[in-house]
């Protein structure tokens, strides 16, 4: 959490959605509260969606499966559904486990009536999805986060309580999230003392986290 900057805010969500159930289950069960199952983290490109799930499985010292939406988008009818069903029987394997889908806008879009032979496989690989988050304990010690830069293509079956049923917004970074931002990027630099991450911050307006990066 350290190398995130300006993400207090969304730093606390996530520790409350996925944290804190993985290190006092009995605390919910006390309280006959169910932790959400799924935590979808939406925002534009750039802004550390990916590092945030990272930083939680580090945290957590949990096996971290990561992959990308469009590797279960596959041509041949099963094969999508195939990875999904192998994905989550690994995840429950090296438990305690958190599953991280990037860009699952490749495979969660909103189903059409009418629809390619593609398009049919990549709604199978969807109902596998949907099947699996209804197949697990929200207590059991498997966690899923995924990301998207276009939630609005969401299908609404992914978004209903029991599946992803927390949203976390990362937005572009404010000025003094930059700032944040840009002395984590600026520890190991060396600079000349007219170097300031707060000047520079000023002069930022819209660049992204990864945009400081590159900058």
């Amino acid at each position: 959490f350290s190398d995130l900057g300006g993400l207090d805010e969304q730093i606390g969500q996530l520790r409350q959605s996925i944290e804190l159930p993985l290190a006092k289950p009995e605390a919910f069960r006390e309280f006959g509260i169910d932790p959400p199952k799924g935590v979808l983290i939406t925002g534009p490109p750039g802004t550390g969606k990916t590092m945030l799930a990272k930083a939680v499985a580090n945290s957590t010292e949990v096996t971290f499966l990561g992959l990308v939406g469009s590797e279960l988008a596959q041509k041949y009818i099963g094969e999508g559904g195939r990875m999904v069903r192998e994905l989550f029987d690994l995840a429950r394997t090296k438990s305690p486990s958190i599953i991280f889908i990037d860009e699952i806008d490749a495979i969660g879009s909103k189903r059409l009536d009418v629809a390619t032979s593609g398009d049919r496989e990549v709604q199978r690989t969807l109902m596998q999805l949907l099947a699996e988050l209804d197949g697990f304990d929200p207590l059991d010690n498997v966690k899923v986060i995924a990301a998207t830069n276009r939630p609005e293509l969401l299908d609404a079956a992914l978004l209903r309580p029991g599946r992803f049923d927390r949203q976390v917004v990362v937005p572009l970074p404010d000025i003094r999230g930059r700032e944040q931002i840009l002395k984590v990027h600026m520890r190991k630099v060396p600079a000349a003392e007219d170097v300031k991450p707060a000047i520079l911050a000023r002069g930022t307006p819209g660049f992204s986290g990864a945009d400081l990066m590159n900058l």
